[in-house]
């Protein structure tokens, strides 16, 4: 097994192929026998679905996203953008011919999966986690063979449909000055209220003195905060005479542009998001309006830039594997190829995730699956 505490720092090691046009990063290894033990992926008919919408975002290609729509680190593999979209496929494939058939799916057969799949070691970048681990024993005690594995969940939260005592904080829907613009016109508009405002500004209530803003829902400033880390919350949302109470998805649209400081606590970053309501739990998307929806248990967030979009993920911890699709990312996500965020279900505050979690493992092996060659469809 390959130790990085035995190499150079990594970023003197990343060399570039000149004759392939890759990026060589020696924190990625394939596997020629790889021990996957028993799998326990919780749903496989949920990890398809969140592998069609990956497959579904990844088919507008290159250039509606840049930099996310693309092969990442399985390029030096030989694993092309359409090579990622034939494994996700054939995730969907196996499953859908599996349940017509009655049988036990095949994606729970570890021997089925190292017979179909070239399996990437991923280790994490310690180099780049030290910068970040002052006073964060999770990231200065990261192993040299797994990556940091932490949770983030779907927040379930109580609202009302106006303002009360109890919950005098709003989500807002986008400003009213750039309703009606594309995500770029928008961005390209420095002099819109979203440019102008940090959380802090918006927390004054400067958005409805002025009439800037929608307010969609009343939240607690607790739920607020967890709601604006989480990214996606169900809330069940009181009548304006108390009498109904209604349940709504809202997700994260668009934000102030300030970028989330990993060692500021939530409540003081300066970054800010507005909500769009959803019908269900929307993972990654540049923007609102076309983003992937995601299932718990199967999905996971990271740096997209690096590992690129849509990458078919094993985590494995005491002889337990499961398969995740990389659906989603996160502000903490930058440059960070040590972690991993699970998607772990719905809480409605960090004591109920911590009590779910509490005997979970911190960190994984983590193993990246190409469909092999052979298996590719012509």
């Amino acid at each position: 097994m390959m130790k990085l505490s035995a190499l150079l720092p990594l970023t003197l090691l990343v060399a570039f192929n000149t004759t392939a046009n890759v990026t060589v990063n020696p924190i990625y290894k394939l596997e020629a026998d790889p021990q996957l033990g028993k799998m326990v992926t919780p749903s496989t008919a949920e990890l398809c679905h969140v592998a069609k919408g990956a497959v579904d975002y990844l088919a507008l290609g290159e250039g509606y996203d840049p930099g996310i729509i693309t092969a990442g680190m399985t390029r030096q593999f030989g694993g092309d953008l359409e090579r990622v979209k034939q494994t996700l496929n054939f995730i969907c494939q196996v499953e859908q011919e599996d349940k017509l058939a009655g049988t036990s799916s095949r994606l729970m057969d570890s021997a089925f999966i190292a017979t179909h799949f070239d399996v990437i070691r991923w280790m994490p970048d310690k180099d780049q986690a030290q910068h970040f681990s002052k006073n964060k024993p999770l990231l200065k005690n990261i192993p040299d063979d797994k990556i940091l594995l932490t949770k983030y969940y779907i927040k379930l939260a109580k609202g009302s449909a106006v303002q009360t005592p109890d919950t005098p904080y709003a989500l807002y829907a986008i400003p009213n000055d750039e309703k009606k613009l594309s995500l770029e016109q928008a961005n390209a508009n420095p002099d819109l209220t979203r440019h102008q405002l940090t959380k802090q500004d918006v927390l004054t209530g400067v958005l409805d003195k002025k009439s800037l803003a929608e307010p969609m829902v009343w939240l607690s400033r607790y739920d607020l905060e967890d709601s604006l880390m989480q990214g996606t919350v169900k809330v069940d949302i009181t009548s304006e005479d108390s009498r109904d109470i209604t349940s709504q998805f809202f997700n994260v649209h668009r934000n102030n542009g300030i970028g989330y400081k990993r060692n500021l606590n939530k409540e003081d970053q300066g970054r800010y998001w507005y909500f769009k309501k959803t019908d269900s739990v929307m993972g990654y998307g540049k923007d609102a309006n076309y983003k992937i929806p995601v299932y718990p248990f199967v999905t996971v967030a990271g740096d997209l830039a690096h590992l690129g979009l849509g990458k078919l993920i094993m985590l494995s911890s005491n002889g337990e594997s499961r398969l995740t699709v990389l659906a989603d990312t996160g502000g903490a996500f930058e440059d960070n190829q040590y972690q991993l965020d699970y998607l772990g279900g719905y809480f409605k505050n960090w004591d109920d995730y911590i009590n779910t979690y509490r005997t979970f493992p911190d960190y994984f092996e983590a193993r990246i699956l190409l469909l092999k060659d052979k298996y590719v469809a012509e």
